[in-house]
C-alpha cells in the first residue's frame, strides 16, 4: 500500500516493538478523548478499541460508522481478509498494522494479537481493529474483547456484513425462502485438529448449511453430509472472493461438486454453501462477475424439485 507505514509483524516481540516504534497519528474520534490533554495527563489517558467489521469485500457494503472509524483512527489493525479496496480508505497519514492469518503460512498468534491491542489503548491510542466480515461471527473479537475489558480498556463494537449474509447476495442465492429453507446455520470448517461437528444434526435440520473456511475440507463435507442422511442431489455451491470483482460462483450438487471445481484453480477465501436455495442462484443472479459457472436449467430444476 503506497504511502502508508504498513508492518508485517512477526512474534509477541515484534508486535510490541512495531507498537512502541510507530509514528503514530495523535488524531481521535469525536467524543473520545476529545479535550486536548497537558503532556502529563496525555501520558495517563487510555484509548479506545473499536472491534470493526469491514465485511465481505466490497467497500460499498462499510457501514458510515465503521467508514468514520477506519478514517479518524490512531492506528488500523487489520486481518488478512479485509480487501485492498477497503484499506485504500485508510489516509495516508496513519499507520497501520498487520497481524493477518493464512493457513500454511506464518500467523500472528492470537494472544500476541490480544497484548498488541492492550499495548497502543495503554499507550492512549484509538485503534481500528478492522476484520473481515464480522468481528462476532468467527472472527474471534469476543476473545480480543475479553481480554480488552480485563485491563479496564474500552471497547465499541461496530458490526459488519458477514459472509453468509453478504456472498450468497451477491450470488443469488437468499439463506433462507419459502418453501425451500427455513433457516441458516453458519458453520466453521476451520480446526486446530480434527472437525468436530455433529454431521447428522446438521443433515437432519434441513436448514441452509454454510460453511467458511472450507475449501480444503470440501469432500470431507461432502462425505459427512450424505453419510448422515443428506441426499447426494442436494444443490452445494463454492462461491470464491464473494463481493469482489473477481467473484466466481461455481454450483452442483453433493455428490460433484469436488469434481465441478477440480480444474478451476478455486482458492480462499471461499463459501460453501448447501441447501434447496442453491438452485434459486441461475434465476437471481444478478452480480456481473468474472466467471460464473452454473449447471445447465434442467439440472437445475431437477435441484430445486
Amino acid at each position: 500500500m503506497p504511502n502508508k507505514q504498513s508492518y508485517i509483524l512477526e512474534g509477541r516481540e515484534g508486535l510490541l516493538r512495531q507498537a512502541r516504534v510507530a509514528a503514530i497519528s495523535s488524531s481521535v474520534f469525536d467524543g473520545v478523548n476529545s479535550k486536548k490533554a497537558k503532556p502529563e495527563e496525555s501520558q495517563r489517558k487510555v484509548g479506545t478499541v473499536f472491534l470493526v467489521g469491514a465485511g465481505p469485500g466490497d467497500p460499498d457494503l462499510l457501514t458510515i460508522k465503521a467508514l468514520r472509524c477506519i478514517q479518524q483512527a490512531d492506528v488500523v489493525v487489520y486481518d488478512r481478509l479485509v480487501s485492498p479496496e477497503i484499506l485504500s480508505l485508510i489516509p495516508s497519514d496513519k499507520d497501520i498494522l498487520y497481524v493477518g492469518k493464512a493457513k500454511g503460512a506464518h500467523s500472528v498468534p492470537q494472544n500476541d494479537t490480544n497484548a498488541l491491542l492492550v499495548e497502543l489503548a495503554q499507550r492512549g491510542k484509538n485503534v481500528c481493529r478492522l476484520k473481515g466480515g464480522d468481528a462476532f461471527v468467527f472472527g474471534r473479537g469476543g476473545e480480543e474483547m475479553q481480554t480488552l475489558h480485563q485491563e479496564d480498556i474500552q471497547v465499541e463494537v461496530i458490526p459488519g456484513i458477514t459472509a453468509a449474509s453478504g456472498c450468497t447476495s451477491y450470488a443469488g442465492i437468499p439463506l433462507t425462502h419459502r418453501g425451500l429453507s427455513q433457516g441458516c446455520t453458519l458453520v466453521t470448517a476451520h480446526a486446530e485438529k480434527d472437525l468436530s461437528v455433529n454431521w447428522n444434526a446438521l443433515a437432519a435440520l434441513d436448514h441452509t448449511l454454510v460453511f467458511y473456511m472450507g475449501l480444503s475440507k470440501l469432500s470431507l463435507i461432502s462425505e459427512e453430509l450424505s453419510q448422515a442422511g443428506l441426499s447426494s442431489t442436494t444443490p452445494v455451491a463454492v462461491i470464491e472472493k464473494g463481493c469482489t470483482a473477481d467473484q466466481r460462483v461455481f454450483i452442483s450438487d453433493l455428490a460433484t461438486i469436488k469434481d465441478a471445481i477440480k480444474h478451476e484453480a478455486v482458492v480462499s477465501p471461499s463459501l460453501i454453501v448447501v441447501g434447496k436455495v442453491v438452485s434459486l442462484a441461475k434465476e437471481l443472479d444478478w452480480f456481473i462477475t468474472q466467471t460464473t459457472e452454473h449447471l445447465d436449467i434442467e439440472q437445475l430444476e431437477k435441484l430445486s424439485a
